[in-house]
């Protein structure tokens, strides 16, 4: 496979701390969006294809841990060490609705049909809001066995996923029931779950481990050893024939997914990077650091001659790129705070 010919990328500036967490829109008629969640309390929108800024949902007093888009890219939601989960509307940046917690929430994730928020955090309780009655009260699975780290949504809003901060191993509910039906074993706290594209795969990251587990059967596919402990990983969603992590180390490292071979190394933040996650066609990914940024790398050039059917990646995918123009007339009549404008802020930020 042919190394990735430039490794120039998009930086992207404008949040004041680091940067925890990042996510891709799914790729919908006007492109593709990423939303990028920071100690600085202020998640971001931007261009997923450009790294151009959209704008800022501005309403949370404290650190935003975790960030995330529905499927049509229409909301977004935040989870905050300011005690909440914030729903908002993606198109105005307009603050829809806020889930008020007892504890720092750490994570949030949409269904797949967009009409629930999972939450969990440091309550030790995953928490289901159904987005169509917000006043509602929510849906809480009590059993978990540690402060919560990540959670994902698997088998068509079926599975729940989460992991925990203290403790190691990959937890799968069923929702209908609220009990544990599989445990993934890990030696350290997982920091990263990811469900693949086509739902074939979970990527895990823990401790300096990468892990590929078959998200149907929840064998163990692949597992690889990296030379410094990482916190994020992210397999290609269209092939399914590399992976990237990231780390203490700073850099984000480009792997072979059937050797574990490193087949590119992208040097270029100053600071640990938290969290990398692949574009939706695959064709780029973005990093997020310690040192405030976020970075897009370009993909290397896919060979199209590949017998897609014998990888084990997330399946074809078909991209609909819109023009700037496009981009620019659905976003024209933002009303979220512009980048570079100051805002006083009533309360300082809590890191935790």
């Amino acid at each position: 496979m042919d190394k990735k010919k430039a490794a120039v990328p998009l930086v992207c500036h404008g949040h004041s701390r680091p940067v925890v967490d990042l996510f891709y829109s799914p790729i919908t008629p006007d492109g593709f969006f990423l939303i990028s969640a920071s100690k600085d309390s202020t998640p971001m929108l931007r261009n997923g294809e450009t790294g151009d800024w959209i704008g800022t949902f501005e309403g949370h007093k404290g650190a935003v841990w975790s960030c995330c888009l529905d499927s049509n890219a229409l909301r977004a939601a935040s989870a905050s060490a300011d005690f909440s989960a914030k729903l908002w509307d993606a198109l105005t940046g307009d603050e829809l609705h806020s889930f008020e917690h007892k504890h720092i929430v750490r994570t949030c994730s949409f269904s797949e049909d967009t009409h629930l928020l999972l939450t969990g955090g440091f309550e030790k309780i995953l928490r289901i809001f159904d987005l169509n009655r917000p006043d509602a009260p929510p849906r809480d699975v009590n059993s978990s066995p540690g402060s919560i780290r990540t959670v994902a949504w698997l088998h068509s809003d079926q599975t729940i996923l989460s992991s925990c901060s203290e403790t190691g191993g990959v937890r799968l509910w069923d929702v209908r029931s609220g009990e544990i039906v599989q445990t993934l074993e890990t030696k350290s706290p997982v920091t990263s779950a990811e469900v693949s594209q086509d739902g074939r795969y979970i990527t895990t990251a823990d401790g300096s481990t990468v892990k590929f587990w078959d998200a149907n059967h929840f064998g163990l596919v692949k597992s690889y050893d990296m030379p410094c402990n990482v916190e994020s990983a992210s397999l290609e969603p269209k092939l399914g024939n590399k992976f990237i992590v990231g780390g203490e180390d700073m850099w984000v490292h480009v792997l072979d997914f059937h050797t574990g071979e490193e087949i590119g190394c992208h040097k270029g933040h100053h600071g640990p990077v938290h969290c990398v996650r692949f574009a939706p066609g695959g064709e780029s990914y973005a990093s997020g650091s310690e040192d405030g940024t976020i970075r897009i790398w370009q993909s290397g050039p896919v060979n199209h001659n590949e017998n897609e059917s014998s990888l084990p990646g997330n399946g074809p995918t078909e991209k609909v790129k819109a023009s700037a123009d496009e981009v620019t007339g659905k976003i024209e009549n933002l009303q979220i705070t512009k980048e570079g404008k100051n805002v006083d802020k009533k309360d300082k930020a809590i890191d935790n």
